[in-house]
């Protein structure tokens, strides 16, 4: 036969940003072999009717952290059943490039896939250990020729991380104590060339201040890309800028001349060539709506002629709601006192609890969750104009529950619980169910205010309690605004990571969404922002685009599920075995109506089939290479 399939009567999107055709499409060994009008049937050894759906290239996602669940389900379903075919990993600095890198000989053993992960990226350590005892390679190019290998059901583009890149050069210990020499530093760049030549996508950095490593005797240090001076980042990247690859990068929120001078060397104008820069994030924090103003401030002069940069904010397509247990939550790092109960093993529920019994830590806690709230004060001023620097949200209002042994708790605010708590101090026999009267008189009636309650809350239930809050993008306008905006590019979901924290897989079907509301032609752009553009900004040039030659890597939607999806609804909270605990994930079945992968169907809109997870499908993307 002439053609493997051909996919009859969909209505086709190239990712090219026209509007869609009416046509069939054929594959041939992987690759599209043919596409237009209608195809001789009797040419194809298998045929599929798609009338009403729309067929489009399979998705990008340019900020993911799948690189551990690769070494545990290769097949990577949570990403794949949206419609998302190639991830980027090795972001924020951290990534398998070199392996595990574990160093049983020193004292303690180091072990830096776990300690640079579990706190930055919110994975268990018992996920992460089982990733890493896979990760037997040593070398850059060893690590894409063991992607090629697995039986993965998407794509995989890396970047060569720098964490782990000074950790290889100078050992975990002395890459958070000491800056490398200069013999040292020539080392860093070179192994970066060498990874470039392979075809990684660049480099990637990280300066939030956040991320912090995981074990004993480093809690108190920052992520080893974070010791790095300019001098060293400036050298790093004219590697990049020399391979015309892209450097993506954290700003340093707490160090604003040195985040604007990481910017600058996306000038072409200052430095003689542009440097492609993909950075994070523009996303409207409810907090401190500063933030998103000097990002676009940034992005707009960068890209000026006057500079010739060649810069990307990430913008993410949804809300950005965390979820925490109990004070586990990526954005409580940044409060130095619930710090102090993250830096503790999750398993170790009483030293917590001994932390939140300490009446120095109590009223501690009290002072900072009051600044600002009232008063004549510039705190209270900051407050009022969203200009306020904490991350993490103080208002009860803010804090629903997600989970909970209390029936009647999922679903309601923290501020609806205090008020219920405040009706059972004055009268006990006004609380009817059992459990909830119980948790109260576990807290007793010396709570003095709505920040000793949250703490006595975290106390009584530590993990066993789920919340969530959404700390930026609350309004739908200003996140299809970003979506849009030409200098900005859609993806900072970071799929993978996060495990009972964050969930946005289907945040690719989210922005697709968000373009069809307006209109078909607008679909078409957001499709092309999801695909052509991001394959174009980072150099691959087989994927997302539906032509001739191009990997047959595709997604069949249904229009009128998407137009009606609730993306916001979408997320469940999923045992997975294979990592042997739970993970928040999203589910849009009946959205994506199949999934095509070199060509061969691996979702069918409700399960995943075929050659999904069995053989090698996707594999190693290499920057400037048609592989």
């Amino acid at each position: 036969m002439q053609w493997d399939l051909i996919i009859r009567n969909a209505k086709v999107f190239d990712g090219h940003g026209g509007a869609g055709r009416v046509g069939d499409v054929a594959i041939k060994n992987g690759k599209i072999a043919a596409l237009g009008g209608r195809l001789p049937t009797g040419e194809s050894e298998a045929v599929h009717d798609a009338d009403g759906q729309w067929l489009t290239p399979g998705l990008l996602d340019i900020h993911t952290h799948e690189d551990l669940e690769a070494e545990l389900d290769p097949g990577l379903p949570e990403v794949l059943r949206h419609g998302t075919t190639s991830v980027v990993v090795g972001n924020c600095s951290i990534g398998l490039a070199f392996g595990n890198q574990r160093q049983s000989t020193l004292d303690p053993a180091q072990d830096p896939i776990v300690d640079c992960f579990a706190r930055v990226e919110n994975i268990p350590k018992t996920v992460l250990s089982k990733a890493a005892d896979k990760a037997t390679w040593s070398k850059p190019a060893e690590y894409l020729s063991h992607l090629d290998g697995l039986p993965l059901s998407a794509n995989m583009a890396p970047f060569l991380p720098h964490s782990m890149l000074r950790i290889e050069v100078m050992g975990l210990q002395d890459s958070v104590t000491r800056q490398p020499t200069p013999a040292e530093l020539d080392r860093m760049a070179g192994i970066l060339d060498e990874a470039m030549q392979e075809g990684y996508l660049g480099l990637s950095t990280d300066g939030l201040p956040l991320h912090f490593l995981a074990n004993e005797p480093n809690l108190s240090k920052r992520i080893p890309t974070q010791y790095a001076e300019f001098g060293e980042y400036k050298k790093l990247t004219d590697v990049v800028r020399k391979h015309d690859r892209v450097w993506q990068m954290t700003p340093a929120t707490d160090d604003g001349g040195l985040t604007a001078r990481l910017f600058m060397l996306s000038s072409g104008r200052l430095y003689g060539k542009p440097l492609k820069v993909t950075a994070l994030a523009a996303i409207d924090s409810v907090n401190n709506r500063s933030n998103l103003a000097r990002g676009l401030l940034f992005a707009n002069l960068l890209n000026s002629k006057a500079l010739q940069g060649d810069f990307r904010l990430q913008c993410l397509s949804a809300p950005f709601r965390v979820y925490s247990e109990g004070a586990v939550s990526p954005l409580a790092e940044a409060d130095p006192l619930l710090r102090r109960l993250i830096e503790t093993e999750l398993e170790d529920v009483e030293r917590r609890r001994e932390i939140l019994s300490d009446p120095e830590f109590i009223e501690a806690f009290r002072a900072m969750w009051s600044r600002g709230k009232s008063g004549f004060n510039i705190g209270h001023l900051r407050r009022k104009l969203r200009l306020e620097k904490e991350f993490l949200t103080r208002d009860l209002n803010d804090m629903q529950i997600y989970r909970s042994s209390i029936a009647s708790w999922p679903g309601q605010t923290m501020a609806w619980i205090y008020h219920r708590y405040n009706a059972w101090c004055i009268n006990s026999e006004s609380i009817e169910e059992a459990a909830e009267a119980a948790a109260f008189a576990a807290l007793g009636k010396d709570i003095r205010d709505d920040g000793e309650f949250f703490l006595g809350l975290l106390r009584h239930f530590d993990t066993d309690l789920h919340w969530c809050y959404v700390a930026a993008n609350k309004d739908p306008g200003v996140i299809k605004r970003l979506l849009l905006h030409p200098k900005l590019l859609p993806g900072f979901n970071d799929s993978g990571a996060h495990v009972t924290n964050m969930a946005f897989f289907d945040g690719n079907l989210r922005a697709l969404q968000i373009g069809l509301d307006e209109s078909e032609a607008c679909f078409s752009h957001m499709l092309s922002r999801l695909t052509t553009e991001p394959a174009e900004f980072f150099g691959l040039p087989d994927v997302g685009s539906l032509k001739v030659g191009s990997r047959a890597d595709m997604l069949l939607l249904n229009p009128e599920q998407l137009a009606t999806y609730d993306g916001e609804a979408s997320v469940q909270y999923q045992y997975r075995d294979v990592f042997d605990c739970h993970q928040l994930v999203n589910r849009s079945d009946g959205v994506v109506g199949g999934v095509y992968v070199a060509g061969q169907r691996v979702w069918d809109g409700a399960d995943f089939c075929g050659e999904h997870g069995r053989r090698s499908l996707g594999g190693a993307l290499r920057a400037g290479s048609g592989q």
